[in-house]
């Protein structure tokens, strides 16, 4: 793993051609948790950009819970976008490494010691040209995923280039949130490889 942060979605060749109609509605009750976990992930992410300010350590419980909260995220998205048929488990191992549980793996080297304490400092500022970068890729991503929507609805496939660019926008959004959520001081590539 080159960067900090690795994802891999498997989709399936065939995707029924019923689930961009009512997927979304199956996801009601993970929207719910992702609600407040993104919440309380903010209020770790203050905390954690604290605790290394002063002591250069990340305590390996607030990078475990970034971590669960990354790749929960990452795994429901993944179903929303109709890019896995498996129904996401309410799955919050804290562990860096993905316990494979399913269709997506989304794995973690956080950085806990030795950290570089004023780039963490200006972790809100040196954010941001990573956050355009994200925000550009995600527009694009969405009218893929629109086009994607309508593809699967009277093929029942995902077309092999819109699904690469989906996929890969949820490896730069990843990189981006590891590198924001503080659980890496590398900065995240202007790539989607």
């Amino acid at each position: 793993m080159s960067y900090p942060a690795s994802l891999q979605i498997n989709t399936p060749d065939r995707i029924a051609n019923w689930r961009p109609l009512v997927q979304w509605l199956l996801l009601i009750p993970h929207h719910v948790v992702l609600s407040v976990l993104a919440v309380v992930s903010s209020v770790v992410g203050v905390i954690s950009w604290i605790v290394i300010l002063f002591t250069g350590k990340l305590p390996a419980g607030l990078a475990g819970f970034q971590a669960m909260y990354l790749r929960y995220s990452t795994v429901v998205w993944a179903y929303a976008y109709f890019l896995i048929d498996q129904y996401p488990p309410f799955d919050f191992d804290t562990s860096p490494a993905d316990a494979g549980r399913s269709q997506t793996s989304v794995s973690f080297s956080p950085a806990l010691e030795g950290r570089n304490r004023l780039t963490v400092l200006l972790r809100p500022i040196t954010v941001i040209p990573a956050y355009i970068f994200n925000l550009i890729i995600v527009v694009i991503a969405t009218i893929c995923i629109i086009l994607g929507f309508f593809a699967v609805l009277f093929t029942g496939r995902w077309p092999d280039g819109l699904r690469r660019f989906v996929v890969g926008s949820h490896l730069v959004s990843l990189r981006y949130f590891t590198y924001g959520l503080l659980l890496t001081d590398e900065y995240p590539p202007f790539s989607m490889d």
